[in-house]
């Protein structure tokens, strides 16, 4: 499996790669050093701190180096009169009988609660491609789906300011 990213996206993961390495890893390597002078390491909390932020850094270049390596690199397909990603869309969700803003996003940059919604969430793969005024099916799971009703669509560009998710 492999995750469908833009070249924006790999740009900002080879960032955060350098970052790490170069500036990150050297100060938490010195702050793990320091800590262990501290004496016994069994009731050293400072130390098991440092050493948990090292091990959640190497984790962090691990993930992101995979994620480069597996990526399937795309262009953005603008269509015009449709949803595309990096498009803004006003929606009308019928279930919640509310409008809200989003915007279509990389899986790397998703961030439901900010309105950035993944092109291959069941709502932004179910809004892909279709224009204003359709009515859409928005499959959740076998027992859960709702409608959305597209009102507006206001085209977008690849952002470079939008960050990538972290975990």
């Amino acid at each position: 499996m492999y995750d469908e990213l833009t070249e924006v996206d790999i740009k900002k993961m080879e960032e955060e790669i350098a970052y790490r390495k170069n500036i990150l890893a050297p100060e938490l390597g010195a702050e793990l050093k320091r800590t262990r002078e501290f004496g016994d390491l069994s009731e050293n909390a400072e130390y098991k701190e440092a050493k948990h932020l090292k091990r959640k850094n190497e984790s962090r270049i691990r993930y992101l180096e995979n994620m480069i390596r597996t990526a399937k690199v795309i262009e953005i397909e603008e269509r015009e009169d449709a949803v595309s990603l990096f498009d803004k869309v006003l929606i009308f969700n019928e279930r919640m009988n509310a409008e809200k803003e989003i915007e279509i996003v990389t899986t790397l940059r998703q961030n439901a609660l900010l309105g950035f919604v993944s092109k291959e969430s069941p709502l932004g793969g179910a809004i892909m491609g279709h224009k204003v005024g359709d009515r859409v099916l928005v499959k959740v799971s076998d027992t859960m789906s709702y409608y959305v009703k597209i009102l507006r669509i206001t085209k977008g560009k690849d952002d470079e300011d939008l960050p990538i998710s972290g975990f």
